[in-house]
């Protein structure tokens, strides 16, 4: 800007100096014209400085505290010069004006352009502003710098919706923090006065799980707050409203909820804003990472050179690949298996390896598919419909008290790229985790390809018996090829899919995994388990050349003394542990509040009754109940591993969630 600078260039106390930035100034340079914005701490005004548009910021300074809050913010301005920071031009660090100076940006603040103006960004330029922010946090990081107040309203964008990350007021370094008493700062019960100012900042609906709790806060409460601002970038959603706010000044504390109450369930019910999903092409990477972004424990958060890592990823694949191929539902099921492994492979075998690649290239071919595929299935129904059930889903799994996970699950909300059509399956392994493995990445593979030929009832019977041949076609090759020297290994897996077309749910069986669907707060079964204790399935057996003994504790099938009647896999067992599954169809109603799925590790220890009531307790986010109804099994004693999904139905308020 070419500014004068006036020797010596030092505030009043000489405590602040710079040698590019003028830190007091000639009453002519500069004139404020109108309030562009008030606050309780401060009123920023439109002017000009030296015939340049700029924006200042005049602090109320009531207090000897507030003289000091203002130069320790102007000390730290001056050592900051990164390009996605709001750019301080020029301060006045003398009585009776202390101001700030700063670029003028445009399109003026996040918050007012996604509420006010109602902004819907596109994904790229989301990915942009999440990158250029993240860079700017990064910088601050590596400094040793919290800015403790990251959020939508505190994000100035330029004329080219270039984010510049703005009040440092709140901002400290991370070393100051951290000698704050603790013992003090929780000893204290409900903060107040100047303590509680210092340590509880920020604000509310941004506030990370253990600043809530009297925490103090660390790099990782920013990569909370990132998380949320993401997430709300992505929805246009004001966090915990579920509504667009009208005005700037709307705020959580205007719903018919308090803020302790907020709060508790915050810390304490895992309450999250809801979650951005697929249906606004957002890749699944980004969801996880928000996710990880706003875990409660902060050691689980990603620091903000991970972050940057991921989003060059995706912004890198968005440039090399066609939108659609990179949102496929290849992409879900690849992100979900990582979850089940904690990003880790899990394979018990390592000739299984190579059978996740033949499942790979049937997902992929899948997703190649046309639309119309399974477009016949929406043909086919009444389009007078007055009744579309309002997806959203989550999975938790675990391998609870046993070593390994054989149990794997897919998530696929639209198939062949057809809002109206999804798929969510449950695998559940035994005798290893090959079966289960191959089956995720196979059966939707079948599932899709069989669309345009089938109605769904005869396209899941069909995926299920074809994903048994293959499987068994290729553990029988590799034998052969003695590449494998278990001579007597058999996996196998009973499985569990679910396909909602439009207001129709089919749900396809085969062994001990179940699904339930909740109805006017009641449970409704919508499979039933193929077990040898079962009279008929016994009787069905026997008929089809199987032998079936009372072995201990209950009935058992053939030599490997399986449980389980149906199953994919277990070819020493064919053809009397058949893979042919038993299907339900139910038309939904509004009536229909959720879905949910589960290996039997949950369904060992807790009745249908008892999901509905756990569910009825718990945050109503479809990935919280799942992983409340997980955590709940394994506390209840479950010996096994145990996947569960839960699919919403219809839209859930945030009162609703919260309670």
């Amino acid at each position: 800007m070419g500014l004068d600078i006036l020797e010596p260039n030092t505030c009043i106390r000489g405590c602040c100096t710079s040698k590019s930035i003028p830190l007091h100034l000639r009453p002519s340079s500069y004139t404020l014209h109108s309030p562009i914005a008030r606050g309780a701490e401060s009123v920023v005004y439109e002017a000009t400085l030296d015939g340049r548009k700029v924006a200042v910021k005049k602090p109320v300074l009531s207090t000897s505290e507030d003289l000091d809050k203002f130069h320790k913010e102007l000390q730290l301005l001056c050592k900051l010069d990164h390009p996605g920071l709001a750019t301080l031009v020029a301060a006045h660090a003398k009585p009776p004006n202390y101001m700030f100076f700063f670029e003028f940006y445009e399109s003026g603040n996040l918050a007012e352009k996604l509420h006010i103006e109602e902004w819907s960004p596109s994904i790229d330029q989301v990915l942009m502003i999440a990158a250029q922010l993240a860079k700017a946090l990064q910088y601050l990081h590596n400094l040793g710098i919290v800015h403790r107040d990251v959020k939508p309203a505190n994000v100035l964008l330029d004329r080219n919706l270039c984010p510049h990350l703005a009040d440092f007021g709140l901002a400290e370094y991370g070393e100051n923090l951290k000698g704050v008493s603790l013992e003090n700062w929780r000893s204290s019960g409900k903060p107040t006065g100047g303590f509680h100012k210092k340590n509880m900042v920020g604000t509310l609906i941004y506030m990370a799980p253990e600043i809530l709790k009297k925490e103090i806060h660390t790099e990782k409460s920013d990569v909370y707050s990132f998380g949320i601002s993401i997430n709300e970038l992505l929805t246009g959603v004001v966090p915990y409203t579920d509504l667009r706010a009208e005005a700037q000044a709307h705020t959580v504390l205007e719903m018919n909820y308090t803020e302790q109450q907020l709060t508790a369930a915050v810390v304490s019910g895992g309450l999250r804003p809801v979650l951005a999903n697929l249906e606004l092409g957002v890749p699944t990477s980004i969801l996880s990472l928000i996710q990880r972004c706003w875990d409660e424990n902060p050691h689980n958060r990603p620091s903000f050179s991970d972050i940057l890592l991921e989003l060059d990823l995706v912004l890198e694949q968005r440039k090399s690949m066609r939108e659609g191929d990179l949102f496929s539902g290849k992409s879900s099921v690849s992100y979900n298996e990582k979850v089940i492994n904690g990003g880790n492979s899990t394979h018990t075998y390592q000739e299984s390896i190579s059978w996740t690649a033949q499942g790979e290239h049937s997902s992929k071919k899948a997703s190649q598919s046309t639309d119309s595929d399974v477009r016949i299935w929406l043909e086919s129904e009444n389009d007078a419909l007055t009744y579309y059930p309002v997806l959203s889903w989550g999975s938790f799994a675990t391998c609870g008290r046993r070593e390994t996970m054989e149990d794997a699950h897919f998530l696929m909300p639209h198939m062949c790229n057809e809002k109206d059509i999804h798929v969510f399956g449950i695998f559940d392994g035994h005798r290893g985790s090959a079966a289960a493995e191959f089956s995720a990445r196979a059966l939707p593979g079948f599932l899709q390809n069989l669309g345009s030929t089938s109605s769904p009832t005869d396209a899941l019977l069909e995926a299920f018996v074809r994903t048994d041949a293959v499987f068994r076609n290729e553990l029988d090759s590799h034998r052969k090829s003695k590449r494998v020297l278990q001579k007597d290994w058999h996996p196998g897996c009973t499985a569990v899919a679910a396909l909602i077309v439009r207001n129709r749910l089919f749900v396809a069986n085969a062994g001990d995994c179940r699904a339930i669907l909740c109805r006017g707060g009641h449970p409704l079964a919508l499979s039933r388990d193929h077990v040898a204790s079962c009279l008929e399935e016994r009787e069905r057996v026997v008929s089809a050349g199987g032998q079936v003994k009372w072995q201990v504790d209950t009935w058992r099938v053939g030599p490997a003394a399986l449980q389980v009647t149906r199953s994919i896999g277990d070819d020493d067992l064919k053809p009397a542990v058949t893979a042919e599954p038993e299907i339900t169809e139910t038309i939904l109603s509004p009536q229909d509040e959720y879905l949910v799925m589960a290996s039997d590790g949950l369904w060992d220890v807790v009745s249908n009754a008892e999901v509905v009531s756990i569910i009825k307790d718990t945050v109503k986010e479809p990935a919280m109940c799942s992983k409340r109804l997980a955590t709940e099994a394994a506390e209840r004693g479950s010996k096994d591993n145990i996947t569960v999904i839960v699919v919403f139905l219809r839209p859930v308020s945030t009162a609703e969630r919260i309670y």
